[in-house]
C-alpha cells in the first residue's frame, strides 16, 4: 500500500469518526430542547403524545379546578384552548386571566401534562412568549406592549 492510499483513508476514517460525533451531538440536543408553543400552534401542528414543550397562553376565566394537589385549568390564547393537568403547587401569583407558561408533555387524549408551571412576577408583566403569540394570533391588546418587554 502506497503512502497516498494510507493517508486517504486515515483522512476518510477521521472524517467519518468526527461525522458520527457530530450526529450523536446533534441527537442529543434534540432530546433536552424545549419548544414554546401557543394553543392556535398546537391546534395547526398538533405534537406527538410524550414530547416534551412549552404551552403558553393566557389561564382561562372560571377553568380552573383544583382537587386536592391536582389543578385542571384551560391555557387560551383567545382563539384556541388546550386543557391542563398538573400535579402540585402553582405558584402564589397564578390565578384566571394572567399569563402562564408550563412545561410538560400531551397525553393520548389531548390534555396537557404539565410538569411545571410559572406564572407571571408582578401586576405588568406577561411572558414574552406569551405576548408574542398572543400578538400572532390578533388578540394582543394595546397599551401593553411595553409591559411585556420588561
Amino acid at each position: 500500500m502506497t503512502r497516498k492510499r494510507r493517508r486517504l483513508y486515515f483522512v476518510l476514517a477521521g472524517m467519518s469518526v468526527l461525522g458520527l460525533a457530530a450526529a450523536l451531538v446533534l441527537m442529543s440536543f434534540e432530546d433536552s430542547l424545549v419548544f414554546f408553543r401557543s394553543p392556535s400552534d398546537l391546534a395547526e401542528n398538533p405534537i406527538p403524545a410524550g414530547r416534551t414543550f412549552r404551552l403558553g397562553g393566557l389561564v382561562a376565566e372560571g377553568s380552573v379546578v383544583k382537587d386536592g394537589v391536582e389543578i385542571r385549568f384551560v391555557v387560551t390564547d383567545l382563539a384556541e384552548t388546550v386543557p391542563v393537568r398538573f400535579r402540585g403547587l402553582v405558584p402564589d401569583l397564578f390565578r384566571e386571566g394572567q399569563g402562564v407558561v408550563t412545561e410538560g408533555r400531551m397525553d393520548e387524549n389531548g390534555v396537557f401534562i404539565a410538569s411545571n408551571v410559572l406564572a407571571k412576577h408582578d401586576e405588568n408583566y406577561m411572558p414574552p412568549e406569551v405576548a408574542e403569540s398572543l400578538k400572532e394570533a390578533g388578540h394582543w391588546q394595546d397599551g401593553k406592549e411595553a409591559e411585556a418587554s420588561d
